[in-house]
């Protein structure tokens, strides 16, 4: 209620309003008329949120007058509520006058001096001044000044993460948060927050690993920082060493070891695993047996009276020992005396002995000779049988005096071999000679199987089977019920000796079969897919990056001669002194494994890797599913970014979308996103651009400058949008994308300049200058940035390879072997440019075929074959063709 003031006051001159003499004046009781009024409520601090104004209040007793001055000025009268009453307790009248402050008075004197209001109190006997009452525009700024950064640190470890909030009135209050849930450093002290809000984890545990985020407010507003994610490693340490084993050596001289494992602890979330030895091993010798010997028999003893003698031995040289055996046989014998030492002999008797002995003698070789024939007989049969079969294994192989006559003023690469009178010719069906039911013979590993009518067609290297049957058939086997059902990213091929390769087209992605890959008699169906990186997430912790598609070959299993090469993009800077970059296999339980390091390759290893500048070539014995997966060893490492443009091609209301895609740099995303497109309608308003994006923890930020403000303007409240950095590093995503809508102030304008930037904060950035007319569709997307590939998906045979087959084999068998001047395939590979691979092409038996697989995997698309037979012709020095250089000119 608002109650009217007993006199009508006017300005004047003095300093406090005067009152009109018409009016009446206030006046105390004679009781009260020598008290100085005080204040019972005096005016406080306030802050304005938004456009609210706020309520000063002053109460005051005893007084005939209360007014308020705000910065020295008074306040109106017509401003004032006052309300009067009496305090019961004392029956002194109590007077109470409240002011509103809205925010356009305070921002009329902002930034001269802060904005105060004070109330003055008068009686009959003088004045009283409250104290002054500040009133501030509350606000909190959007940006922190400082956020957290992420970290990885070591078990125990103290973690410091800064924070510096917002700028605002009042000041922030700051709590941090771990996980979306509030930290308490009351309830687990090992958090603190300091003073100035940075938070302290004091011995870092496993359960601290989590993302870490500063929150900030007021009575305005609640703002949070970018999340940093902090990650607790573990370094692997040994356990103790295992008692050593037994000697491996039954007898003499062998070797015993011990083990241990790097498990106490086991290495977590990154940590470094266990330096040193997990086996060591120590010499011994162990005790040989002994087996017992016999002595020499002792003399015949004297002829006893039942007419025999004996003699015995012992086993005592050696005795056994250690576990020795025993001596075998008798070690007494005896004898019948004859009739001279017998002291009792019967002539009669003695005939009879001896006629008995004659015929037992007789006996035993007429059955030994018996046996004898009986051998041989048996021994005379097999030789035949042998003789027999060997006669015909010889006719088989006579020799042959056809040598092929050397061409004249022919170059070496240009020679077409007449395929039509070798094994080399692959048209029409193949199946295996020694296979008469036409099935595979393949092993090791789960296979696919055969087509209904037992074989493979390949006409002019080109596949006639519906590749939607052949991917609803892979995905019917056990293994293969997690690949990919998309045909347009799948190609396969029946393949067998000489070889062949498979390309997914516009991907960037193929796999060459080189000859002699596949063992002569066996026919493999092989397949060629890539994932998408939604459908296989591989675990990657740290500083890890996926930075090459999810591509898989197979059947996994299948039985390789030598190497296959796998051709892949990779969005890394290929530079080794910033990256750790792994080969990464799946096996057949679904877990990923490191199966090598590039730059530390083991030709010993199944699996070799060459980087390029934006390809890898890998060599692989074994077929599966392949990531290159990339460890930033410091802030320098980058990956490649390819940022593409995209709007819609027709647009007739007034709002304007532009689509600004980031993602890897490499062709099989292009591809997807250009699908994606096509069918949004959307049109390509600028050539991709490629963007180096640094491990440096910094955000993508995007922006749009410099259009025309009399026709356009832009729909976006700040300044700039902002793409995570972890939400690129991590590669979660295949693509991500921005739209900024803009608006035009009328339908009559279609032209559209501005700059467009893209930058990461603290790091480098791209400008692009559009300039376009955006009622005409002036690129659509079947131009040349959409790369058609127009080439088959599967070719087999010698219409895979640039090299005729019979022209590789003889520049192999001119090369492989080591000339004394270096005329041979260590010179063909510093040609090439491939000398850092000496060792690996050292390695195999045919080193001058793996150098000609490398070069058909890196120029099937644009190689110059003139090129590789001049290269060739200067390995030879002064001949023209390599394979005409003799061993004598070596």
């Amino acid at each position: 209620m608002r109650l009217q003031p007993l006199c009508r006051c006017e300005w004047g001159a003095s300093s406090r309003p005067l009152c009109s003499e018409h009016t009446a004046t206030a006046t105390l009781p004679a009781a009260f008329s020598d008290l100085l009024p005080h204040f019972l409520v005096e005016p406080e601090d306030e802050y304005i949120v938004k456009n609210k104004p706020v309520t000063l209040t002053c109460r005051s007793t005893p007084a005939t007058q209360i007014y308020f001055k705000c910065n020295g000025e008074w306040v109106h009268q017509d401003d004032h509520l006052i309300e009067r009453t009496v305090d019961p307790a004392t029956a002194l009248p109590v007077m109470q006058v409240t002011i509103d402050i809205t925010r356009q008075q305070v921002e009329k004197i902002f930034g001269l001096d802060e904005y105060w209001c004070q109330c003055v109190a008068w009686s009959t006997t003088g004045t009283q001044k409250s104290q002054k009452a500040y009133i501030r525009i509350a606000y909190l700024r959007k940006n922190f000044e400082e956020e957290p950064q992420g970290k990885e640190v070591a078990l125990d470890q103290e973690v410091l993460l800064r924070c510096h909030p917002p700028e605002g009135v009042p000041q922030a209050e700051v709590e941090w948060q771990r996980n979306e849930d509030v930290i308490d450093p009351a309830s687990d002290p090992n958090f603190f927050i300091t003073t100035d809000y940075n938070l302290v984890i004091k011995k870092a545990r496993l359960a601290d690993t989590g993302n870490y985020t500063c929150v900030a407010k007021n009575i305005v507003a609640r703002r949070k920082s970018t999340s940093a994610t902090v990650l607790v490693y573990v370094n692997g340490g040994w356990s103790t060493w295992t008692t050593w084993s037994s000697c491996s050596a039954v007898c003499g001289r062998g070797w015993q070891k011990r083990s241990r494992s790097c498990t106490n602890p086991t290495p977590l979330n990154g940590g470094t695993s266990c330096e040193g030895q997990n086996v060591q091993k120590s010499a011994c010798v162990a005790t040989c047996p002994v087996d017992g010997g016999w002595s020499e028999w002792s003399k015949w003893s004297a002829c006893g009276a039942d007419c025999s003698m004996w003699r015995s031995r012992e086993c005592t040289q050696p005795s056994p020992g250690t576990g020795g055996k025993d001596c075998q046989g008798l070690d007494l014998q005896s004898l019948n005396c004859t009739s001279e030492q017998c002291p009792q002999t019967v002539s009669g008797a003695e005939d009879v002995a001896l006629y008995v002995g004659m015929v037992a003698v007789a006996l035993c070789l007429t059955l030994l000779l018996i046996v004898v024939v009986l051998v041989y007989r048996r021994k005379k049969e097999g030789l035949d049988a042998d003789v027999a079969d060997s006669s015909i294994l010889t006719t088989g192989f006579q020799p042959m005096g056809i040598k092929p006559s050397k061409p004249e003023n022919s170059h070496l690469l240009t020679i077409q071999p007449d395929l039509t009178t070798t094994t080399t010719s692959y048209q029409g069906t193949l199946r295996s000679r020694h296979d008469a039911t036409g099935k595979f013979s393949m092993t090791n590993g789960p296979l696919l199987d055969p087509l209904p009518n037992g074989s493979h067609t390949l006409h002019n290297g080109k596949l006639n089977s519906d590749p939607a049957e052949f991917v609803s058939r892979l995905s019917t086997q056990t293994y293969f019920k997690t690949l990919p059902r998309d045909v347009a990213n799948t190609s396969f091929g029946t393949f067998n000796f000489l070889g062949g390769r498979l390309t997914i087209p516009n991907t960037g992605i193929s796999l060459l079969i080189p000859p002699e890959a596949i063992p002569r008699g066996k026919i493999y169906e092989i397949y060629l897919t890539v994932q998408r990186k939604e459908d296989l997430r591989l675990p990657l912790a740290g500083c890890q990056t996926l930075l090459s598609p999810v591509v898989s070959c197979g059947p996994p299993g299948v039985v390789l001669s030598r190497p296959v090469i796998l051709s892949v993009d990779h969005c890394s800077d290929a530079c080794l002194d910033n990256w750790a970059i792994r080969l990464k296999k799946q096996n057949y339980e679904g877990a990923w494994e490191d199966v090598l390091l590039m730059g530390e390759e083991l030709v010993s290893e199944p699996y070799y890797c060459q980087l390029e500048a934006e390809t890898c070539q890998l060599f692989s014995e074994q077929l599966g599913t392949f990531a290159l997966v990339g460890e930033s060893l410091h802030m320098g490492a980058a990956k490649r970014l390819r940022l593409v443009l995209f709007s819609d091609a027709y647009c007739s209301t007034l709002e304007y979308n532009i689509r600004v895609y980031c993602m890897d740099d490499t062709q099989d995303v292009f591809k997807e996103v250009m699908q994606m497109e096509r069918q949004l309608g959307g049109r390509l308003i600028d050539e991709p651009h490629v963007l180096l994006f640094k491990d440096s923890y910094h955000n993508l930020r995007l922006s749009i400058h410099d259009m025309p403000q009399a026709h356009w303007r832009s729909k976006l409240l700040a300044g700039y949008q902002e793409i995570p950095f972890y939400h690129i590093w991590n590669g979660s995503q295949r693509y991500l994308h921005c739209t900024f809508t803009l608006e035009r102030l009328s339908l009559s304008t279609c032209e559209l300049t501005c700059q467009l930037c893209v930058w990461q904060v603290e790091g480098e950035g791209q400008s692009f200058s559009l300039d376009f007319n955006i009622a005409k569709d002036t690129r659509a997307l079947d131009s040349e940035f959409l790369l058609m590939d127009s080439n088959t998906t599967a070719l087999a045979g010698p219409s895979a390879f640039q090299i005729p087959y019979l022209i590789r084999q003889k520049i192999c068998s001119s090369l492989d072997a080591p000339c004394p001047n270096g005329a041979d395939w260590r010179m063909l590979a510093q040609r090439l440019k491939l000398e850092r691979h000496m060792s690996f092409f050292a390695s195999k038996a045919s080193p001058t075929s793996v150098i000609l697989d490398l070069w058909e995997a890196q120029h099937f698309h644009s190689g110059n074959i003139n090129q590789l037979a001049t290269v060739m012709a200067d390995i030879g020095k002064q001949e023209a063709m390599i394979f005409l250089v003799s061993d004598g000119e070596c």
